[in-house]
């Protein structure tokens, strides 16, 4: 089957297979204050890594939703893994409130302090990240037309990891069982990791992850 994305054969595929071929993605859920005090937060499906050093992260908004106009507005961010034992205050957090309304008390949720940014963390996530906007790209499509859909990039400025997940210098990331987004209404998690060699001269594998 080949197909152009908007030309797709609906008596076949109901529902679009894009974001259930780019699966699995790491969630994105972002906590943000704005320069009044208000906080929001908010799971992402369109999150990743992009650099590094520095580590760079970032979170991609359909349209001007709350979590980027905070970041856009006071310069910085916060990531907090969603993992197992917190599925459902995740999917609590994604519901449509007021702005000004907590999604914190919404999900039951406590918050935590940052150190450098001031939003709050997810106090029982198992890491933080805490971030400072470098850019926010307005996407274009192939033509360079913008769209509503905005990319916000923060460099990591200070880290939180629970304790309880690292052994001999290194995290076990399978102990934290992180979600992840996958296509339609699907979740993954973490539970199961497998080790495999590059091939030399691939590059630095300490470096690699």
């Amino acid at each position: 089957m080949f197909f152009e994305p908007h030309l797709r054969d609906k008596s076949i595929l109901k529902h679009d297979p894009f974001k259930a071929l780019i699966a699995p993605r790491p969630i994105g859920w972002v906590s943000t204050m704005d320069r009044a005090g208000q906080v929001n937060l908010a799971p992402y499906s369109f999150f990743n890594a992009f650099s590094g050093e520095p580590p760079i992260v970032g979170f991609c908004s359909e349209g001007e939703k709350d979590s980027m106009v905070f970041a856009r507005d006071s310069g910085e961010f916060c990531w907090n893994m969603a993992n197992w034992d917190l599925l459902q205050q995740m999917s609590a957090s994604s519901a449509p409130l007021a702005r000004g309304d907590s999604e914190f008390v919404h999900a039951g949720l406590e918050t935590a302090s940052c150190q450098m940014v001031r939003a709050p963390r997810v106090a029982a996530s198992p890491a933080s990240l805490e971030c400072k906007v470098t850019q926010i790209l307005r996407l274009t499509d192939m033509n360079g037309a913008d769209i509503p859909r905005f990319l916000v990039l923060g460099q990591v400025v200070m880290m939180h990891i629970d304790d309880r997940y690292i052994h001999d210098g290194m995290i076990h990331i399978t102990e934290m069982k992180p979600l992840a987004r996958c296509g339609y209404q699907d979740y993954m998690v973490l539970d199961k990791v497998f080790p495999l060699q590059r091939p030399k001269g691939a590059g630095n594998t300490a470096s690699g992850s």
